[in-house]
């Protein structure tokens, strides 16, 4: 057996940088008691927990690979439900901080979530264009609402009604009547799609925000309302009509609908619309939990407030609009009118929804969230896309209220891509550069970074020390230790692409737009403002070339100089005399990343046309071309004192590469969007890469070795498993397609409960063909002989499988199993073990295969004996549930009393002490008079 090279695992160590992803929306939850000081935002996989008052991370939700695209709080305050992009759902605890429960069903990303009042249910929406609706109790889903047509914006619940009301970007509008899980009215009055929906005035009134810069109102009249005869007259509800109409034409021309109008249960008829100082489309639409403030936004970075005005100070008004007209009729009287006129005040639909004010964040908004402090101050909190937390307070009641900016969370990350990357020579320090700042990195402690801001550079793309380089063409020097500025070089022409540090350390080199090559030499120059020297460089000698320069590297020996040009090829040049040595040809799209070997024995070059290729530097020769990625590579690094190199590419991906044997060592994927640059620390222990979607990450080498065939092996499966995903859900048996009672979906999770299953039926019909064995042999012998214990049994105990994961995994299981399960079901709740989650697998595999089940006369007297012990089991469940609820109703009514006595007794001292203070205060009157 030959020897073969063992190569070292890298891992993903740490995520940094990134204080809230753009994919999924920020919202306020509520930590250790406290409310309006802690937001969720999602960052990347992961969800964040930010002090707003500290400015700090104190707890991160640790997600798996997908990206977050939606977040929403429970009713009380305790769980945060997780939406991700390839559908699941995840609900975490925000006291301990893991996630427990998981829903699959959706088939692409989550783009709404929404708790009902009390939070045991929760609806969800995809760009699949389904709704969900899950039993968070149960752990399981309820039903599946099919009927958009495009992705779904928004899902609300309505409290007092069992009545869901749910956007698309279908134009469409449906309220669904979750009682038979139909739709029952399509609202059409929309060209455009509908991205927002919020519920005001008890449920009464409907606004929905689409593409336009008009929020349309809709009065809700419910039908028990209009038939109702003791309620007013409908014509005082604005928008409702006393008859039923099976059809209402909108004001802009469109219609509205019933798709069944004899159950029709509500009314819906468009009362104005409100416009919005904004053009662009409505980007999300929300009200706080008072129902009073009303809050939109578009593209842009402006929030616009609406204030919702209360019947009382709706009459105010219309009082004041009264007596106005009242004085001007009043006044036309005098002027020669003979009779008063009739004095007529309509209310408008601006009388009741005035305009607050407007909170301008300093960059463009992605999502906001809302919420009222004890003080009575309004809290706005919002994510912006620049990679920035913003909170604002204002207080509503005011008449011109003044938004303040109260927090800020920036110094977690950039406001823009980091373009390049670089270790300090200790392996400790990280620094990072973008287009705003520069910001150094503790590897240990991520969250302690110095920044320095700079001016004058719309666009980073190499840092070298202490140097930054822009598209200006500019050099910048700065002080690490206080971060100021040292001096500004005006190096090209054009934009400075490439940066090389010579290897002794004592001058540099770029290159640049202006076709152009230019050597640097650091030099010590006295400072104006000190009697002390401080460091600066000075230009030595120019390369003038016939094309653009996009990289320049120097070799470990600083012999040669590799320059990559416009015109796909690359020139190596004798550093001494700059004369020509090598022309590398073989690319089809320009060379942007290259870098040699410790040895200067290879170049290894990646281009935008998806290759890396492998030279020698002796006579130039293309010893391999390897296809790296699937779309452009965007950064080359070979590890320290070794022949192995990493690539970072636009597909999302690192990988690394053994230059020698020019095979594929590992894939590491964790960036969610392309990866602009990586940087190997000088040990070869760590590598740090960037990203478009502004997350850092670290990733370190472990001792665990790395077999290549194993990893194929891992790739594979990973492959098998998304997949699996994909394949066609398999239909009920006697059901359509996707019927709406079935909410799962098949995942390699529900593949191996299914498996695991099926192995401990087998196992059963194994202890079960022994038992028979076995009391055959005794019953021969005459004697009882102890039957030896199976070890798998006694290994690992009960076969487990999550409630989420059972329904699925029972569809899949082939019917050969079930008349086992159902003898095993009959026994356990004859036992009365787990009745209630008993009776749910034997009612889903009843309908699934209600055909087989009832046409197998063998499984006739099983199902009898399952009737008789399922009605008397769940009866004297139903026993104990309604003794224990009637015992709490008792300990409530006791609670209750106590402390009507207790609120008497104080009342009554209260009184006394009130007329003792009284006497006390006549007496002293008395005795002063």
């Amino acid at each position: 057996m030959g020897l073969t090279k063992q190569y070292l695992r890298y891992v993903a160590s740490a995520v940094f940088g990134v204080i809230g992803s753009q994919k999924g929306n920020i919202v306020f939850v509520t930590l250790r008691g406290e409310k309006g000081r802690y937001v969720a935002v999602p960052a990347c996989e992961h969800v964040f927990i930010w002090d707003l008052r500290k400015g700090e991370k104190i707890l991160i939700l640790q997600g798996l690979k997908q990206e977050v695209t939606c977040l929403c709080p429970s009713p009380d305050g305790l769980h945060l439900a997780v939406g991700y992009e390839d559908g699941s759902i995840r609900i975490f605890s925000l006291l301990s901080g893991e996630g427990n429960v998981t829903f699959n069903g959706h088939k692409a990303a989550i783009t709404t979530l929404k708790y009902d009042q009390l939070g045991g249910r929760l609806a969800s929406g995809s760009k699949d264009t389904d709704i969900i609706v899950w039993d968070v109790i149960n752990e399981s889903g309820l039903y599946r609402l099919k009927g958009h047509k495009d992705a779904i914006t928004q899902a609300l619940f309505l409290r007092e009604k069992n009545l869901l009301v749910t956007s698309g970007k279908d134009t469409m509008v449906k309220w669904w009547d979750l009682d038979t899980q139909h739709c029952f009215k399509t609202m059409v009055g929309h060209r455009t799609e509908v991205w927002g929906l919020v519920l005001l005035s008890e449920e009464k009134r409907l606004i929905t925000g689409a593409s336009d810069s008009e929020l349309r109102v809709w009065d809700i009249a419910y039908l028990q309302e209009i038939e109702d005869p003791e309620e007013p007259d409908p014509k005082k509800i604005k928008g409702s009509s006393p008859g039923i109409q099976d059809t209402l034409e909108a004001e802009d021309g469109a219609f509205e609908t019933d798709e069944a109008p004899e159950d029709r249960i509500l009314s819906c008829r468009k009362a104005g619309s409100i416009m919005r100082e904004g053009r662009d489309r409505v980007v999300n639409l929300a009200v706080d939990k008072t129902g009073r403030i009303l809050a939109c936004h578009g593209t842009d970075s402006v929030l616009e407030l609406f204030c919702i005005l209360s019947k009382k100070e709706i009459q105010k008004k219309m009082d004041k609009k009264m007596k106005k007209a009242r004085k001007k009729a009043k006044l036309h009287s005098c002027k020669g009118e003979e009779e008063d006129p009739e004095v007529n005040v309509e209310m408008s639909l601006q009388d009741e929804i005035q305009r607050v004010t407007n909170i301008k964040t300093s960059a463009k908004i992605k999502s906001f969230d809302l919420i009222h402090s004890p003080q009575g101050e309004l809290k706005a909190v919002f994510l912006l896309q620049n990679n920035l937390v913003e909170l604002y307070s204002l207080n509503p009641s005011l008449p011109t209220p003044q938004p303040v900016r109260t927090s800020r969370i920036t110094i977690g990350g950039h406001r823009s891509d980091v373009r390049t990357l670089s270790f300090s020579s200790d392996n400790i320090a990280v620094l990072s550069a973008a287009a705003d700042s520069v910001k150094i990195w503790n590897r240990f402690s991520f969250l302690n970074c110095a920044g320095m801001n700079h001016g004058g550079c719309r666009y980073v793309h190499w840092s070298c020390a202490h140097f930054v380089s822009s598209q200006t063409g500019k050099l910048q020097l700065y002080d690490l230790a206080s971060g100021n500025l040292l001096e500004t070089i005006d190096a090209h022409d054009g934009a400075l692409w490439s940066m090389s540090l010579s290897p002794d350390q004592r001058g540099f080199v770029t290159g640049g737009a202006d076709k152009s090559v230019k050597f640097w030499d650091f030099e010590l120059v006295k400072d104006e403002n000190s009697t002390q020297k401080r460091l600066s460089v000075k230009q030595t000698r120019t390369l003038q070339l016939d094309e653009d320069v996009l990289c320049v590297s120097y070799s470990p020996n600083q012999k040669l100089l590799a320059v990559s040009l416009l015109d796909c090829t690359v020139k190596i040049f004798y550093v001494d005399t700059l004369k020509f040595f090598l022309s590398l040809y073989g690319h089809k799209l320009p060379v942007i990343c290259m870098d040699i070997s410790h040895d200067g024995a290879l170049i290894a070059t990646g281009s935008a046309d998806r290759n890396v290729k492998i030279w020698g530097l002796d006579f130039g020769d293309c010893h391999k071309s390897l296809f790296a990625h699937d779309d452009s590579v965007m950064y080359l690094q070979f590890v320290p004192k070794s022949h192995l190199f990493f690539t970072a590419g636009k597909d999302h991906k690192i990988k690394q590469w053994d230059a020698d044997k020019f095979e594929h060592i590992q894939t590491l994927e964790g960036h969610h969007q392309e990866i602009w640059c990586l940087a190997v620390s000088p040990s070869g222990d760590y590598v740090v890469s960037s990203s478009h979607d502004k997350s850092l990450r670290l990733w370190e080498r472990t001792r665990e070795p790395l077999i290549l065939e194993e990893e194929r092996e891992m790739e594979r499966e990973a492959e098998y498993e998304e997949s699996v995903a994909k394949e066609d859900q398999p239909a009920v048996p006697g059901e359509t397609q996707g019927d709406s009672y079935f909410t799962g979906k098949k995942t390699i999770e529900t593949v191996k409960a299914a498996e695991r299953i099926m192995e401990a039926i087998e196992l059963y019909r194994e202890e079960t063909a022994k038992m028979k064995e076995h009391k055959a042999i005794c019953k021969a012998a005459g004697k009882e002989v102890p039957l030896p214990s199976n070890p798998i049994l006694m290994a690992y105990g009960s076969i487990s499988v999550s409630k989420i994961e059972l329904e699925e995994s029972l569809l899949v299981l082939p019917f050969s199993y079930v008349p086992d399960i159902l003898k095993l079901f009959n026994e356990f709740i004859q036992l009365g073990s787990d009745v209630e989650l008993i009776c749910r697998c034997l009612f889903f595999l009843l309908r699934i295969h209600f055909g087989q089940i009832t046409s197998n006369q063998m499984l006739v007297p099983v199902i009898e004996k399952l009737r008789e012990t399922t009605i008397s089991k769940v009866s004297q469940v139903r026993d104990v549930i309604g003794f224990n609820m009637a015992g709490l109703d008792y300990l409530k009514r006791e609670c209750e009393a106590k402390s009507e006595v207790m609120f008497f007794a104080d009342a009554t001292s209260h009184l006394e002490e009130k007329k003792r203070k009284r006497k006390k205060r006549e007496k002293l009157i008395l005795t002063l008079t």
